[in-house]
Order: structure tokens, then C-alpha cells, then sequence
């Protein structure tokens, strides 16, 4: 995740948040944090393929996805040491270290190849990231330079709680502001274009009357 055009600074925003929610954070989000498992079950992870998460946090979705595909190997990174902390723990307390690695790197300027000695991945997802990182848009162009030309890159986020009263959507913005969340005003329009722009393709889906968006992207 990235607060700033500056990495370090990113780096540490991140962690100034995470240095003590981090211990509380899977606890607590699993409540508003919409989506997550249902992109995990849609991913369809070739056999003994790769799987990157950008901003992978707690390492939480990793895990998880890597008891739904036992053949792949596993990835993930995250501007806030704090959350790897956190991340590496959980992946050696779930008996996971050879087919889970985890670094630190921003989500606009990562190389694949120098993180994990590998140029792609068969799939690439970005869970609730994109809404904390205001140059979301290097993200996304970034993510899809790292997915396989076979491969396919999964995003969920907020979406514009358009089906909400107004009281109750303005309520949840205010709420999530707290935490440095600002969901993307037509997240699921914007990817489409970004999408053509560089050779992809876009389908999305609202879940849970606008709550979130869901979206695939992939080579045209």
C-alpha cells in the first residue's frame, strides 16, 4: 500500500496505522472487509501455478488461498514491515514457509523478478488495497505487468454504497476515512478503461447492493 509518491514515506504511514492494529486487524475486519473469500474461490489457480497478492497485510488471504490450492506457490507483498510482522508469523504458525513468501515492497514501483526471482504470476489479486493507495492507478498498471500472459489479475474493493441511504453512506465514508480509506468513485468504470488502454479486458460485478465491486482483468 502507498499513502504518498515517496515508498518511505508510504512505508511508514503504513506502519504508524498497523504498529498496533495489526494484532486486532483480522479480528475486526472480517466484518466490513466484503468479497474477500469469494475472490479467493473464483481465482481457479492452474496446477502448480503462482499466486501474488498485492498488499498482502496479515498474510491472512494468503493463507487462506493456499489451503484452497495445496499445488501453488504463494506470494505476497506489503509497504508496512508492521503487517509482515505480523504476516510471517501466521504463515510459520500454519506450517506454510515453503509455498508462502511474503516482502516488502510499494505497490507502484515493485519488481517481481527482484522480489521473488521470477518475472509473473498465473494470478494476481489486490484485496481492498487499491482504496489506500491514492496513485491507485500505478498500482493497477503495475499488478498487471507482473500477471502471466495467460493470467488473470482479481481486484474487490469498496464501491460507492449506491444502493445505501445517504445518511448511512456518508456515515460509512466518515468511518473509513479514520483509517485511511477512500473508496475510488466508479472503481469497476475506471478499471474498464485503464483495461483498454493496455490490452486488457474488464468484467466486474457489484456485491451486496454496491458495498464492493469485484473485478477480473485480462489480456485481450
Amino acid at each position: 500500500m502507498s499513502m504518498d509518491a515517496s515508498p518511505e514515506r508510504a512505508a511508514a504511514h503504513m506502519d504508524g496505522i498497523y504498529r498496533y492494529q495489526r494484532f486486532i486487524y483480522d479480528a475486526t475486519r472480517r466484518y466490513y472487509l466484503l468479497g474477500r473469500d469469494r475472490l479467493l474461490a473464483d481465482l481457479h489457480v492452474p496446477h502448480a501455478g503462482s499466486v501474488l497478492e498485492v498488499g498482502c497485510g496479515t498474510a491472512r488471504n494468503l493463507i487462506k488461498a493456499a489451503r484452497l490450492h495445496p499445488h501453488a506457490r504463494l506470494y505476497g507483498l506489503d509497504v508496512s514491515e508492521e503487517m509482515l510482522r505480523t504476516a510471517r508469523g501466521k504463515i510459520a504458525r500454519a506450517g506454510l514457509q515453503t509455498r508462502v513468501t511474503v516482502a516488502a515492497a510499494d505497490a507502484t514501483a515493485f519488481s517481481a523478478n527482484d522480489l521473488f526471482a521470477r518475472p509473473d504470476f498465473d494470478r494476481v489479486f489486490i484485496s481492498y488495497a487499491l482504496s489506500m493507495i491514492p496513485p491507485w492507478r500505478e498500482a493497477v498498471i503495475r499488478a498487471t505487468q507482473s500477471t502471466a500472459p495467460n493470467g488473470t489479475l482479481h481486484i474487490v474493493d469498496f464501491g460507492n454504497f449506491a444502493g445505501y441511504p445517504h445518511w448511512m453512506r456518508r456515515a460509512q465514508l466518515n468511518w473509513l476515512s479514520r483509517f485511511s480509506v477512500t473508496p475510488i468513485p466508479h472503481l469497476e468504470d475506471q478499471l474498464t478503461e485503464i483495461a483498454g488502454d493496455i490490452g486488457f479486458t474488464a468484467s466486474s460485478q457489484r456485491l451486496y447492493g454496491g458495498y464492493a465491486v469485484a473485478l477480473t482483468l485480462k489480456r485481450a
